[in-house]
């Protein structure tokens, strides 16, 4: 059986990637794309290199985030254009594949297998994406490239902005193994100080774990954490479908959550995106509002609404 290749594409602060893009007088000043750039109490949907650097962060207050850099420039959010924007984005991986599973309206996972022998290997055709999408679009996007989607995410991650990242079958152990624990997909905070207890302090000692521990500290997550660990994920990319059966966005978040307001945030945040997608596919309105949250256990809690029946939770 073949390797396969997965490339994992993360766009690089899009939001404001694409105001830049739009306006390049904000190139290089600290900025940040917010809801109502009048308002302090308004939220941080996105901030540039510049923003960062003074350590602004998506979903906190405008208020918070001038306190930290008075001189930010406050721009306020273009759905219709990162939506505009995205889409490009995808016709530029449609070149190369037709196995493309949105994650969000900024990241993408690809199966490229099928399209070595044509465009070469997938180190080449991230490179020729990346390009692409920076010389066509005026934005950037980082890039991993493995044998699985977890490590194709995790490569992606490694080197920001503007970069391709490759975790091969041969290099696995020496770039990924040494990597705080942490770095791992669904390693929440609580997660990590519970291993960390436990002398499991990287991913290569996580994958080198005994699985009996792991269940009985995390129960099955344990064990799939570290199977995930050790490069043995193999989940499938899943194509989009042509027709439009739901319209929806989401977002991994890198640290735990517990604040009620920061959770009203980040929901305010994807709430925008998706219904600024759904007016701009013509539709306009919709059957049933789906809300579904995971957590660090990778447990789902999921509430829905249908506007056509009685009988809808929320």
């Amino acid at each position: 059986m073949r390797e396969r290749v997965i490339l994992y594409s993360d766009l690089n602060n899009f939001f404001a990637s694409v105001e830049t893009a739009l306006h390049p007088e904000y190139k290089g000043k600290p900025l940040i794309v917010c809801g109502d750039p009048e308002k302090r109490l308004g939220v941080v949907f996105a901030k540039n290199e510049e923003a960062k650097s003074y350590g602004i962060r998506t979903a906190e207050t405008v208020y918070s985030a001038l306190k930290k850099c008075p001189q930010a420039l406050r721009v306020p959010t273009h759905f219709s254009d990162y939506n505009r924007y995205s889409k490009a984005v995808r016709e530029i991986y449609a070149r190369y594949t037709d196995v493309i599973e949105p994650l969000s309206i900024d990241e993408c996972a690809m199966d490229v297998t099928d399209s070595v022998r044509l465009f070469g290997g997938g180190e080449k055709i991230a490179e020729e994406i990346r390009a692409a999408v920076k010389n066509e679009l005026g934005v950037t996007v980082s890039i991993g490239v493995s044998f699985n989607k977890i490590y194709a995410k995790l490569a992606s991650e490694l080197k920001k902005p503007d970069a391709v990242t490759v975790i091969s079958r041969e290099n696995y152990k020496a770039k990924v193994f040494p990597l705080p624990v942490s770095y791992l997909l669904y390693v929440g905070k609580s997660t990590e100080e519970a291993l960390l207890k436990h002398g499991i302090h990287t991913i290569g000692e996580l994958a080198r774990a005994d699985s009996a521990l792991l269940v009985g500290l995390l129960g099955k997550r344990g064990e799939i954490l570290k199977i995930n660990a050790d490069g043995r994920n193999d989940e499938p990319v899943k194509s989009e479908s042509d027709e439009i059966k739901s319209i929806g966005n989401s977002m991994t978040l890198p640290y735990d959550v517990s604040d009620a307001e920061q959770i009203r945030r980040l929901f305010y945040m994807l709430a925008e995106s998706v219904v600024s997608r759904l007016r701009e596919s013509g539709e306009g309105k919709c059957d049933t509002v789906h809300i579904t949250v995971k957590d660090e256990f990778l447990r789902e809690t999921s509430r829905q609404k249908n506007f056509l029946t009685k009988s809808s939770t929320v």
